[in-house]
This record gives structure tokens, sequence and C-alpha cells, in this order.
């Protein structure tokens, strides 16, 4: 069997799981009910195993995180910030990641040692942008095999986007006017610059 050539897991947990239903939302509805009203899952889909490589996984010298990019609005030795490829409906959205094509199961402890300084300077330069209150980060680890963490700005007064329901209202909210968005990078990039590295706000 080749690693393309999928079938259903089959483990003790997946054998419990109800494949084909619809499953009931009412936990996101009342446990979020600052977020969501009504929400409709779609059925849940069989469980293939083994998973399609992601991105960079297999072939590392083709991964996007490595290559320079027009993104890129601050970096150092060690770690890089990109953001501003859509315009965003929150004030902020960046990807963090390692400059070198590191997993979190093998980067260097040096690497992971400077994420924690890195992530409290990220706060404080994200919370520099007027109307903002908190700056939230995560980590899904579904679509790039190399190592990278969001950061989202939540805006202040904002009680509907507590918590993990902040990514979904970034592709609700009406889109920031571009020079706005420009405003916001540059905020960022110079806040970080300002603590060291290099800042690339224009790009």
């Amino acid at each position: 069997m080749t690693e393309y050539e999928q079938h259903p897991a089959d483990t003790a947990f997946h054998a419990r799981l109800p494949i084909g239903e619809r499953m009931d939302a009412t936990p996101l509805t009342e446990g979020l009910p600052w977020a969501f009203e009504q929400i409709t899952m779609r059925p849940l889909e069989p469980m293939l195993v083994p998973e399609q490589p992601r991105g960079g996984e297999l072939e590392p010298e083709n991964c996007s995180s490595c290559r320079p990019s027009e993104h890129t609005i601050w970096q150092d030795e060690l770690w890089q910030v990109r953001s501003g490829w859509d315009a965003n409906g929150l004030p902020f959205v960046g990807a963090i990641s390692p400059r070198e094509h590191w997993l979190l199961e093998d980067a260097p402890h040096e690497v992971l040692a400077a994420y924690g300084p890195l992530m409290q300077r990220i706060s404080q330069a994200v919370k520099s942008i007027p109307g903002v209150a908190r700056c939230h980060f995560a980590r899904w680890n579904d679509g790039s095999a190399h190592l990278h963490l969001w950061a989202l700005a939540r805006p202040a007064g904002m009680m509907q986007g507590r918590g993990a329901a902040l990514a979904f209202w970034d592709e609700m909210l009406p889109p920031m006017p571009a020079e706005m968005a420009a405003e916001h990078l540059r905020i960022v990039a110079d806040a970080l610059a300002a603590g060291g590295g290099q800042a690339f706000p224009n790009r």
C-alpha cells in the first residue's frame, strides 16, 4: 500500500463515530452564544488514512514558508512574521514561522526558546494598532508541515470575538481599506523592529 492509497481509520476511537451522520451543533451555539446563533454541521465524513502529505512535508525544498516572500513584514536570524495576503476583516492577521524548515517535533531548542519572547513582542506590537484590545495566538498544523502559528487581533469591545470564535469573524467582517491595512502592517513591523530584527513594512 502506498502513502496515497487510503482506507478508513480503524482504531477503537474511530469505530465509535457516527460516520455519515449530521452532528448536533447545539454545543457550539450554547457554548459560544456570543458568536453562534445557528449552525448546521456537514455530515461526518469517513476519516481516511494515511493522510495526504502537508505542504513541504515530502519535499522541504518546495516549502513556501522557506522561500523569500513579499508578505514578510519582519524577520530576525531565527523567526519571521508574514501578513497582508488578503484584505482582512480583523485589524491584523499574521503568520509566525521559523526562517529555516523546522517542524515542531524537530525544531532546535534555541529556536523554540526564542519564540517565547517573540510571542510577547508580537502581542505588544499588535495591541499598538489603534482599536485593538487583545492579540490571540493559534496553531492548527494542517496546511503546512513547516512550523507556523497565527496571531489575530481582537478589536476593542468585540466580546463576540472572544476565544476561538475570533478566527471565524475575520472572514465575515467587512475587509479593511487597503490604506488602513497597510498602516496596520507598518505599525506591527516597526514595533517588532524596535526590539531587534528588520522590518519590511512596505512589501
